[in-house]
């Protein structure tokens, strides 16, 4: 009852009128932030800190709080009506998104996308509230050898998304690892993978510059390969009673993604350098593998975007508890935020809510509001970005040619990621013309730079005994697990080929 009272006296401070406006403004700011391919909530929220100093401690918080959850639900805008993620968390959400809007169903994807992270946001604010002090005990159990096990489970999650085609789908992830390695080793700082001597490559190939590359110009290329430019307009008209049928299909169909994208985006939030990319990554791969019609994934499946997006919103929530209960920050916009809080001369820690518990349960309850704001401003906004897909793709394609152009410029300033960009997206067309999956290689290059250092540190705790990742409980039993989702594949196909000789022979 003390925590159900502390909440009540929380939501009644985020709803006070200087604060609502806050969390009002920080949504729909942080909704065309996570829109905008390139800006996503960590540059966001950066741009916006120096602003937050003119208004209280509690209050400004409170409005980057809410731009970190308004760019969550944005992010998936641009992934949908344009095939280019708005941000990285939103990649994911491309490969179910995007089809579900070239069959003209664009309303559906983007309704779907609104009320997954509702959901997620709705769930992870609720086990935040009830076992904020438990979890974070939990996060800190997990050490290197338990955080490279769970990336193992990942990339094991994955490898039935290349279908039956296992050496494509390998080859896909070693070409991600290969791209995540480069730049500078990161415990040894030794150059890797430098070719030819080009700066450009020694701070490392970004994700989003991959990601755009990728779902943007190679997204383009196919369609205009595909369809000689003819696409027809999506979603003539916009109902109420429209938004409510499709409201109505995405939980009937999507329930499942819900459900897991929530739980495990949230347990994968709380886990310090992880965040929402990998979580909506290992969501999706993981709905997908316990779908009765896993053919179905790519091809526009409801269950498809409601994985990805409920669990960033779930995991966005999630990263917060490190930050606050021990002062370590579990994304890169939450370390923001910690930066944000000790210049407000905040500690944040287990004492915070003892020293600071109008702060907290202030911050706590706007999380609420803010989804909720969240969920209506997005659909409010759904008829404009649908306006978006009744151009002509003679309009359409130089559009999402300039956005992932200047959104690949705007995440470092550099061109020498544009070159980059161009690079990836024909790359990618091409390595599409031959059905090699693109999925894999995008979780690799996310994952490989979690997962590599964390490998190094395991091995030199045990002195390189790689039995430590079986003799701890939890590693161990991560591991095991992930070793036999590995394997599982393959034996089905061994057994299928089995099958077709017999009955050849027969």
């Amino acid at each position: 009852m003390e925590i159900l009272s502390l909440l009540g006296s929380g939501m009644l401070l985020a709803v006070q009128p200087l604060n609502l406006l806050l969390i009002l403004l920080g949504v729909t700011v942080g909704l065309f932030i996570g829109a905008m391919p390139g800006l996503g909530s960590v540059n966001g929220v950066a741009i916006l800190l120096p602003i937050t100093f003119l208004v209280p401690p509690t209050g400004a918080i409170i409005f980057l709080a809410a731009i970190y959850y308004g760019a969550m639900y944005g992010g998936a805008i641009s992934s949908i009506t344009l095939g280019i993620p708005g941000a990285s968390t939103a990649v994911a959400t491309t490969f179910d998104g995007r089809p579900l809007a070239r069959q003209g169903r664009a309303s559906l994807a983007l309704v779907t996308a609104a009320l997954a992270s509702f959901v997620g946001g709705s769930v992870a604010n609720v086990i935040f509230t009830l076992f904020a002090p438990v979890l974070a005990s939990v996060a800190l159990s997990f050490g290197p050898p338990e955080i490279f096990a769970l990336m193992l489970l990942a990339f094991a999650t994955f490898v039935g998304l290349g279908g039956d085609d296992i050496a494509k789908t390998i080859f896909s992830i070693c070409f991600g690892l290969v791209l995540g390695a480069v730049g500078f080793d990161q415990i040894s700082g030794a150059p890797r993978l430098v070719l030819f001597d080009i700066t450009g490559f020694l701070q490392g190939i970004g994700f989003l510059v991959l990601a755009i590359g990728v779902y943007g110009i190679g997204e383009m290329l196919w369609t205009i390969e595909e369809s000689r430019g003819e696409v027809e307009s999506s979603n003539p008209k916009m109902t109420v009673r429209g938004m409510a049928s499709d409201a109505a299909e995405a939980t009937r169909k999507g329930w499942r993604g819900m459900t897991i994208g929530s739980l495990l985006g949230f347990f994968v939030g709380i886990l310090p350098a992880a965040g929402a990319t990998p979580a909506a990554l290992m969501s999706y791969g993981v709905a997908k593998m316990t779908s009765r019609n896993p053919e179905e994934f790519g091809q526009g499946k409801v269950d498809g975007i409601t994985a990805p997006e409920s669990a960033n919103n779930s995991a966005s929530t999630g990263s917060m508890l490190p930050m606050l209960t021990l002062g370590i920050p579990g994304s890169p916009t939450t370390a923001i935020l910690l930066g944000g809080m000790v210049m407000w001369g905040l500690t944040p820690g287990p004492r915070l809510f003892l020293d600071e518990p109008e702060f907290v349960w202030g911050l706590i309850g706007s999380f609420y509001i803010s989804n909720i704001a969240a969920l209506l401003i997005n659909l409010a906004f759904i008829p404009v970005f649908i306006w978006m897909l009744r151009m002509p793709f003679s309009i359409l394609a130089p559009m999402i040619f300039v956005l992932s152009i200047v959104g690949g410029y705007a995440a470092m300033n550099d061109m020498f990621d544009i070159w980059l960009i161009l690079i990836f997206g024909i790359g990618a067309f091409v390595l599409r013309r031959f059905d090699y999956p693109l999925a894999p290689a995008v979780l690799a290059i996310v994952l490989g730079p979690i997962a590599e250092p964390t490998l190094r540190q395991s091995l030199l705790l045990s002195s390189g005994d790689l039995s430590i990742f079986l003799t701890r409980p939890i590693a161990g039993t991560i591991t095991v697990v992930a070793l036999i989702l590995i394997f599982l594949p393959a034996l089905k196909l061994l057994r299928r080929g089995g099958s077709k000789r017999g009955d050849k022979a027969a």
